[in-house]
């Protein structure tokens, strides 16, 4: 059968109808911006539809609040136009910015009230007024279009035709109001990803350290940039663990993906690393008590997720940083003469594999030189790969700086971080080390005679620092930690006295218990030593190590 030459241009212009229509549902729907949903819903329909549309939505959905349930008029609030696009043509083509709902009339009222499309003029009703819109502007007709999530009212859509132009058809109804229910979708999964986002936010923020701790011997500063609005918020996070001894961990770790799940995990894995840390473990045991961790809760969880970790202990006395790695970016090592370098340490797999081994590597970490620890956002994109963004942070930290701080500033204008994708963690640690001078070592025998001895070096060592008010207290709790050492231990046993902000005692032997605080009862003949150090004490401790144990006080200067 032959068409018609008029058959041949109904159907090719249905097909160009649909095709438009296709076009502006993925245009509409493409964006996680409610404004941005609202503005392609406005530049579509302008000028095939419309000679000038304009979108409004209510404040409490552009904030974090709920928007009001059909049927029934909404609540008192502000509807805000959040977009509007306009035909060449039609001059001084103009809508209200912001309009409060009390105020709204007309077409527009009833659209909000009904959460229907309403055609103005109707033959079928009266000549209502639409000066609250349109103070000065008489247009040739117009449609008021909801936009509308199930029951919840968002906003609404105006979409105007001038004089001279026909008025609404059927065709034209049809195409606005699924061109509405696009934006309508659009903008409440925008609105749900940015809550989410929010939330997600607010969770990690809330889990990442305020300012630098000041610790002896180090200057630490960092930085954290959030991802942008397409990315949602991931599972970076940084931290500086001050440990006995005026040693500090420095740690950073990234748990993949995005989102409110990303950002818990990440909490349960820092809270986790800082109880790790509190028991002084090597880096090493650190992520393999952290990857078993991993793997017994996260793990089970339906979502599966990885995560990368890289553990730093730097220690100020020895000069020395330990570090063990599970598949992270490496650190950066600065010497002080300027020179960089990659540390070489073992990648490991990351968090969450299971049943793996770490290994550390120990490094010299003289003063004036620092070390930098980032996450992969810093130094990978879509246009750098990993390689060139690690040349290009070792670059950026031979840069002159006055500080640690002002050189987290120079490396993220360098990286040029403005577009970035991904979260960025960025930790910066310049070593200062802490001088011989103001540190005393001694090993003794476990003998009757050593707790009187360690009284008289107390003495003598604190009058040369010019802390005498501190000779008393000093002498009463290092007696008492020498003696409970000489009752469970026949090898010798250290004592280290460390002047920092802090005066800094600690007693090392080879037993593996810690010792235990109680009240003791007023009849009771021990368990008064740890109870007087914790009492008189500043911070007091005790921690595992490779030999045995060690416990120490602070005392305020």
């Amino acid at each position: 059968m032959r068409w018609r030459s008029a058959d041949r241009a109904e159907s090719a212009e249905v097909h160009e109808h649909l095709a438009f229509l296709h076009a502006a549902t993925v245009r509409i729907g493409g964006d996680l911006e409610a404004a941005q949903v609202a503005a392609s819903l406005c530049e579509t329909a302008v000028p095939r539809v419309a000679d000038l549309a304009a979108a409004y939505l209510y404040d409490a959905v552009l904030g974090d609040g709920d928007p009001p349930e059909l049927p029934g008029a909404p609540p008192e609030g502000l509807l805000r136009q959040v977009a509007a696009a306009g035909h060449a043509s039609p001059p001084d083509l103009a809508l209200a910015g912001e309009i409060a709902v009390s105020k709204l009339t007309g077409p527009f009222a009833a659209t909000i009230s009904s959460g229907q499309l309403v055609m103005w003029p109707d033959p079928d009703q009266r000549d209502d007024d639409v000066s609250c819109l349109l103070p000065s502007l008489r247009p040739a007709s117009l449609l008021a279009v909801p936009l509308r999530a199930g029951q919840h009212m968002l906003g609404f859509a105006v979409l105007l035709r001038a004089a001279g132009r026909a008025g609404f058809d059927e065709i034209d109804v049809l195409t606005a109001t699924l061109m509405a229910d696009q934006a309508a979708l659009g903008v409440h999964k925008a609105l749900l990803y940015q809550r989410e986002a929010r939330v997600a936010d607010a969770l990690q923020r809330s889990m990442l350290p305020k300012h630098p701790p000041r610790l002896p011997g180090v200057e630490v500063a960092y930085r954290y940039l959030p991802g942008n609005p397409t990315a949602q918020v991931g599972g970076d996070w940084f931290d500086a663990i001050p440990l006995p001894g005026g040693r500090v961990a420095l740690v950073v770790g990234d748990v993949m993906g995005h989102g409110v799940h990303s950002a818990a995990t990440m909490g349960q894995l820092r809270t986790a690393v800082r109880t790790l840390a509190a028991l002084d473990l090597p880096p090493d045991q650190v992520l393999r008590h952290l990857d078993r961790l991993f793997d017994d809760t996260v793990g089970q969880s339906a979502e599966q997720y990885l995560a990368t970790c890289v553990y730093c202990v730097y220690d100020p006395v020895a000069r020395r940083c330990v570090i063990a790695n599970a598949g992270h970016v490496p650190p950066v090592l600065v010497h002080a003469d300027g020179r960089t370098e990659l540390v070489p340490v073992p990648a490991g797999v990351p968090l969450g594999v299971g049943d793996v081994s770490f290994q550390t590597i120990e490094v010299a970490a003289p003063d004036g030189g620092l070390i930098a620890l980032c996450t992969d956002g810093l130094v990978e994109s879509r246009d750098r790969d990993i390689g060139a963004g690690l040349d290009a942070l070792c670059a950026a930290l031979t840069k002159t700086a006055a500080s640690p701080d002002d050189l987290c500033e120079n490396v993220l204008h360098a990286l040029n971080t403005d577009g970035r994708e991904d979260d960025i963690a960025l930790l910066i640690a310049r070593f200062d080390g802490i001088p011989g001078a103001s540190v005393a070592n001694w090993v003794m025998h476990p003998n009757a005679q050593a707790a009187r001895h360690v009284r008289g070096l107390i003495a003598t060592t604190l009058t040369g620092w010019g802390l005498e008010e501190q000779i008393d207290a000093a002498s009463l709790l290092a007696t008492e930690l020498v003696s409970n050492a000489i009752r469970h231990t026949t090898r010798p046993i250290t004592l280290r006295l460390m002047r920092t902000s802090t005066l800094l005692c600690e007693v090392t032997d080879d037993d593996h218990r810690l010792p235990i605080l109680c009240e003791p009862d007023d009849d009771a003949e021990a368990g008064r030593g740890i109870y007087l150090v914790s009492r008189l004490s500043h911070r007091w401790g005790a921690g595992h190590t490779a030999a045995g144990k060690a416990v120490w006080f602070e005392l305020t200067l």
